[in-house]
């Protein structure tokens, strides 16, 4: 699993700043250098068609890295491994 989450950490994608939830949308607008505005309307408007972009965001929340380059998921794998006798 390590080499999986120092390549979604090489991605350079970062939950973003400009939080409203996640701070995916955010991320992704600091990555493509946009208005977050812009990815949030089209992101809504992927949302409006059928298909899987609630599933994508929650999934996105969990694998990308915090500003702090910290990946939930990851966390959350750790901790639960130190738990285990």
């Amino acid at each position: 699993m390590d080499k999986f989450f120092s390549i979604v950490r090489g991605l350079g994608l970062k939950r973003g700043p400009q939080r409203i939830l996640g701070g995916v949308l955010g991320g992704i607008a600091a990555k493509l250098n946009v208005d977050v505005a812009y990815v949030r309307i089209a992101f809504l408007l992927f949302a409006l068609l059928p298909g899987p972009a609630f599933v994508f965001y929650l999934v996105a929340w969990v694998i990308l890295p915090d500003q702090r380059n910290v990946i939930p998921l990851q966390s959350f794998l750790d901790r639960r491994s130190l738990n285990r006798p």
